[in-house]
This record gives structure tokens, C-alpha cells and sequence, in this order.
């Protein structure tokens, strides 16, 4: 891997120090479609580990955060019956950017752009540590996961699909 050059402040990195929340940066290749799993294969941690922050929208076009594992996806039908709505599907790639500030494969749910309610798949908070984006493509922080409680009022929700 090449060596870890300085990456400049982003709004999550921002984000996370005005709150003193302690992190760790980690630097990898990005991979166009690479997804989680080339990730993990980098860092070289479990993909269950690394955190994706998906941006959904509901049937009212109001945008949510959902934070699932690398390894599985959102149940949409679960997700928007947890949430108590008729329906909710992944935001379309020219809206995700506009609600969260990132683009696509940089998303992060610190530092948004617009405040949007934040899900947690609930196993997510039960790790000691979680890898998520730091607000760019090829860069990733290691925290604890109850920030995301703490700090984005993130709420436990049951959706996970394994892939497969």
C-alpha cells in the first residue's frame, strides 16, 4: 500500500474534532465498484467491520442516513417498516450528493450537509471498533461506534440482508 500521505481536513474530520471524538485514518486505493469488500481486503479487517453510509430517501423525498455493514444490505421493506413509511429506497446518485455534502464513495454521516435522521444497523453498535468513511474516496477512520449514538442521534434498526 502507499505510504499514508496527509489527506486534508474534511467536514467529518472537522466534525469529529470539535466534538473530541478519537479516531484513527487509514488509506487505501479507491476502487471504482470496489465496494466494501476491496476495502476490508486493503485494511485488511473483517468487511463486517466497515461501516457503509448509505443515503435514503422516503415516499415524502425526505433524505435518511443508514449505516449498515460492509457485508449486508438494507431490507428496504424492514427499513421502511421500522421507520413507518410506505416506502424508502437508495437516494439516486445526483441526490445522494446534494443532501449529504459527499460524493458517492466518500460519504460519510459526520459533518452532512443537511441534518438527516441517522439508522444504525443495531449489530453495529454492539462492536468495540467500526471503520467508516471519513468524508473521501480511499479514506477511512476507525472510532468507537457509540459516537454515532452520541454525537448523530443514530437509532437501532434491524434491516441487514447478508449478501448472497
Amino acid at each position: 500500500m502507499s505510504k499514508n500521505k496527509h489527506v486534508s481536513e474534511t467536514p467529518a474530520t472537522q466534525f469529529l474534532k470539535q466534538h473530541k471524538v478519537a479516531y484513527a485514518e487509514h488509506q487505501y486505493e479507491y476502487v471504482e465498484h470496489g465496494g466494501t469488500s476491496e476495502t476490508a481486503k486493503q485494511l485488511g479487517v473483517e468487511e463486517h467491520r466497515i461501516v457503509k453510509t448509505l443515503i435514503f430517501e422516503d415516499d415524502a423525498g425526505k433524505p435518511h442516513v443508514v449505516l449498515m455493514h460492509g457485508d449486508c444490505e438494507v431490507s428496504t421493506k424492514n427499513l421502511a417498516r421500522q421507520l413507518n413509511v410506505k416506502k424508502i429506497q437508495v437516494a439516486n446518485p445526483t441526490n445522494a450528493p446534494k443532501h449529504s455534502g459527499y460524493q458517492i464513495g466518500g460519504t460519510s454521516p459526520f459533518g452532512t450537509r443537511k441534518k438527516m435522521p441517522v439508522w444504525v444497523e443495531k449489530g453495529i453498535l454492539a462492536m468495540d471498533k467500526i471503520y467508516i468513511n471519513g468524508g473521501k474516496r480511499g479514506y477511512i477512520l476507525s472510532l468507537n461506534p457509540k459516537c454515532l449514538v452520541d454525537l448523530l442521534g443514530a437509532k437501532p434498526v434491524e434491516v441487514a440482508n447478508a449478501h448472497g
